[in-house]
């Protein structure tokens, strides 16, 4: 079936998006907002973390429910502690989206909410879009832009309480960049690619503000292909990191796409240090296992006040790596930018695309890698 079509009625995918459904409608446990926020732990001096995304399992795509949610993201915060990892993400199950699953959901669970955007796609919108759209491996927009983009019905709140109920300590909270959605829209009102990426912009940014996560992480997969849009996109995505409660860990994370395993954009790291260094972030996490050594060189040209975080895990494959390679890239790393400019590993990117027992393994060969580089 291909990935812009409906799932038949009654189908597992179709069971699958009703998940989606009573995870959005279902109240949340308002006692999560007041409480103080764990914090991200102080050592040791390079910490792991997941990027966001974790394989939806078998039992929650086949009865899900709201109860099945908040079931399943404990599953994948308790998979990811019990590994050692320091500051773990909720795995995004709630955002998977049947339609469109090569994304993960990352884009229509951030758009379809919003006022002035019309989910309504048929044959000439399909086609508009086509003629128009840079996006190659998307055949039809997520939604076109009809009026002016509001809140609508979008609360990243809500979804950051339940995972904030059952993470068991620190976790990260993602959100997919302004830029990046904005190129999968059809613009029939703003008239000005620019101004669509700032008004949405300014939609994510009014979400930001109270969100109880321990570190908020920003997400941009086409930027890496599209860098002279790097102005553009870097005054977009500080909208929202300048919204960020004082005290939450603030980081970027950047790839070259993972569509089934397929890497989208071209380019490298170097043409995008002007970019990453105009961000207002704490810290970036940086798809680094699956790109050419040469890209290292690039690191040692961002701006130093901004936190290095390396991907050491390739997601692309399912060769599950041995502590001694984690460690040896984490050296490669050190080896070109110094030492302490490495504060963060993790894998490339998100786990969606794997099976559970590859993705589960690569998180604990991950923690293993880092602390055979530390002597732990």
């Amino acid at each position: 079936m291909c990935s812009s079509c409906p799932p038949p009625s009654g189908s597992p995918a179709r069971r699958n998006s009703t998940a989606r459904v009573l995870a959005a409608a279902a109240p949340r446990p308002a006692s999560v907002k007041s409480a103080p926020l764990p914090r991200i732990p102080k050592g040791p001096r390079i910490l792991t973390t997941t990027v966001g995304s974790y394989p939806v399992p078998d039992w929650l795509a086949a009865l899900p429910s709201e109860q099945a949610v908040i079931d399943a993201t404990r599953v994948v915060f308790d998979i990811q502690r019990q590994a050692g990892i320091d500051l773990p993400t909720d795995g995004e199950l709630y955002r998977f989206d049947v339609n469109h699953p090569d994304t993960n959901g990352m884009i229509e669970y951030f758009i379809r909410p919003m006022a002035g955007i019309s989910s309504v796609v048929g044959r000439s919108i399909t086609e508009e879009f086509a003629r128009h759209s840079p996006m190659g491996f998307r055949r039809k927009p997520a939604g076109v832009v009809t009026g002016p983009l509001g809140e609508g019905s979008l609360n990243l709140l809500a979804d950051g309480q339940r995972a904030a109920s059952v993470a068991g300590g620190p976790f990260k909270f993602t959100v997919t960049s302004p830029y990046m959605l904005a190129r999968t829209l059809l613009d029939h009102h703003y008239g000005s690619f620019p101004k669509l990426t700032m008004a949405l912009g300014e939609v994510l940014a009014a979400q930001m503000p109270g969100l109880p996560a321990a570190c908020l992480q920003i997400d941009e997969a086409n930027i890496p292909g599209n860098p002279a849009d790097g102005p553009l996109a870097a005054a977009s995505m500080n909208l929202l990191l300048d919204r960020i409660d004082r005290g939450t860990e603030r980081a970027v994370h950047f790839c070259f796409g993972n569509y089934g395993g397929q890497t989208i954009q071209s380019g490298n790291w170097r043409k995008l240090l002007d970019f990453l260094n105009a961000l207002h972030t704490d810290h970036l996490v940086l798809e680094l296992a699956h790109r050419p050594a040469a890209d290292l060189d690039a690191l040692k040209n961002i701006d130093k006040k901004i936190t290095l975080g390396v991907g050491v895990i390739d997601i692309k494959v399912n060769h599950i790596e041995t502590a001694d390679e984690v460690a040896a890239r984490i050296e490669a790393v050190e080896k070109k930018v110094g030492a302490g400019r490495v504060g963060w590993v993790h894998p490339d990117c998100g786990f969606w695309m794997l099976k559970r027992s590859i993705a589960d393994r690569k998180i604990e060969a991950l923690v293993r890698g880092r602390d055979k580089y530390l002597g732990r």
